[in-house]
């Protein structure tokens, strides 16, 4: 498995621990992958898109997706890496979260996939979920996904090609303990949700107006 990744986050300060964050899936855990520290340093993000190139330069790759909003960061310079590589176009394109949560295509996205081959980025996967979205919306598209491949895998145990329905792998694994609301530990142990980072203050605030 790939550390470059880890030490790329790392390096930017985007692996936090010991503290109570909130996920996008509403569930809660104590160590958190900011990503969004990563983004700012371009130097550090062009890499991680090369690692992503470098990991999927074998595939006959013509359009790279990932997911809003992160995701179109990494779409972008893993495109731009693998151009380089195979000596070829590759386009960087990007889904859309509607108002149902799911992960469309618009601005005519949709026409660069049809009867293309895909190679779908994203960020973190903690129950894939929001990149299975991704998987369907390019297959019905009428895209062929050759690989789905994301920066850290944290539940490997479950998020894999089986979940995923197509090929699967990651560039680091770092596996996070999750828990529910109700039954979370940091909860009970009265540790303070963290409100900057993650999904903390939507989840507090939700429960105060419910």
């Amino acid at each position: 498995m790939n550390n470059k990744a880890l030490d790329l986050l790392k390096k930017t300060g985007a692996i936090l621990t010991e503290d109570h964050f909130v996920g996008t899936s509403g569930l809660h855990f104590d160590t958190y992958i900011n990503k969004d520290a990563l983004y700012p340093h371009t130097e550090e993000t062009s890499e991680m898109g090369s690692l992503f190139a470098k990991k999927n330069k074998d595939l006959n790759i013509d359009v790279v997706a990932a997911p809003a909003m992160g995701g179109i960061i990494l779409s972008t310079w893993t495109a731009h890496h693998l151009s380089l590589l195979k000596g070829k176009e590759i386009l960087g394109i990007y889904t859309e979260k509607n108002v149902d949560k799911d992960q469309v295509f618009t601005r005519g996205y949709n026409a660069y996939v049809k009867n293309k081959n895909v190679l779908i980025v994203e960020d973190l996967t903690t129950t894939g979920g929001s990149v299975k979205k991704v998987v369907n919306t390019v297959q019905r598209a009428g895209g062929n996904v050759l690989q789905v491949c994301v920066m850290v895998n944290k539940d490997p145990d479950k998020v894999n090609s089986e979940m995923m329905g197509v090929p699967f792998s990651s560039l680091a694994e770092l596996k996070v303990i999750t828990y529910t609301a109700e039954e979370c530990p940091l909860c009970k142990d009265g540790i303070p949700i963290n409100t900057s980072i993650g999904h903390g203050k939507k989840f507090l605030d939700s429960n105060k107006s419910s």
